[in-house]
């Protein structure tokens, strides 16, 4: 499970407002890079009012990351989706829009929710020290051990009696590996002898993982092992030492913890300093709420 929803008590709310505080922020910054302040072109005018480089890479804000990432192809049609809004809202302007009472609302509702959004996004960048970064990353590898890996083979048949078959054909000295193109269902042993790899053992099936992981390095399967796969003869190769991913790697994992934990921590420094109701739709105090 992601490790942002088995820290966080409400996971769907907590979710939500990191992805909404770190979506996008180093596609976006990258792009930024590319255009530094200085050369904050204008490309485009609108009845003299000028879109700038800036201007297009705000609205980009608002796109799913795979187009974000595909900037300077979507480029000119941001350029013309701005083109199209100054041409609305001048035009709104001109008719009075600029009090009407749906837009007062409309601006209201944006203001708190830019400033919420602000307030909280500047506490997670105050959060994310070398620090925070590290402690994380000790948190993250006792949360996340590594774990030991197998090297192995296996020929997979349908009945139980030709795996035995096979067994005995190893007993006798033949080869592993030809065995397993010979005989072996699975398509790992087409041109690869049966290889399956280094493996942890929550990447197989349990039988299977329990039957390799009791072996030892250079022997073979002396009882067939079934799964629902089939029934498979299994030579071990190797083991060795799980390694754990370096810090660089799960980086994005760590930011989410950090994010967590200054979310609730937040979220119960203010509850804690407010009085709070909550109401049920006929108006009066909701069942079992009080001023938290």
């Amino acid at each position: 499970m992601h490790p942002l929803l088995r820290l966080s008590p409400r996971p769907l709310l907590y979710s939500g407002i990191v992805a909404l505080s770190l979506a996008g922020s180093p596609l976006l910054a990258a792009a930024q890079e590319e255009a530094p302040a200085a050369e904050d072109t204008v490309d485009a005018t609108v009845d003299g009012n000028e879109i700038r480089y800036s201007d297009v890479i705000r609205s980009a804000q608002s796109l799913p990351a795979q187009y974000q990432q595909n900037l300077p192809q979507v480029f000119p049609a941001l350029v013309e989706r701005l083109i199209d809004m100054q041409l609305m809202e001048d035009r709104g302007r001109a008719e009075g829009l600029a009090n009407d009472e749906q837009v007062k609302q409309r601006v209201a509702h944006a203001e708190a929710e830019a400033i919420s959004q602000l307030w909280l996004q500047r506490r997670l960048e105050a959060a994310f020290t070398e620090e925070a970064l590290d402690s994380a990353y000790e948190r993250w590898l006792e949360e996340n051990p590594a774990q030991d890996e197998v090297k192995a083979r296996h020929i997979l048949v349908e009945e139980e009696e030709e795996a035995r078959e096979i067994i005995a054909q190893l007993e006798e000295g033949e080869d592993f590996a030809a065995l397993a193109e010979t005989h072996s269902t699975d398509p790992s042993a087409e041109g690869r002898g049966g290889d399956l790899g280094y493996f942890t053992h929550d990447r197989m099936v349990e039988p299977f993982a329990d039957a390799a992981f009791a072996m030892e390095p250079g022997t073979y399967s002396q009882e067939p092992v079934e799964t629902r796969f089939g029934w498979h003869v299994i030579l071990v190769e190797d083991r060795r030492e799980g390694t754990p991913p370096g810090q660089e790697a799960v980086e994005g994992q760590l930011q989410e913890m950090i994010a967590t934990d200054v979310i609730q921590e937040a979220r119960s420094e203010l509850r804690d300093a407010a009085e709070i109701e909550v109401h049920d739709f006929t108006g009066g105090a909701a069942p079992g709420t009080d001023a938290q």
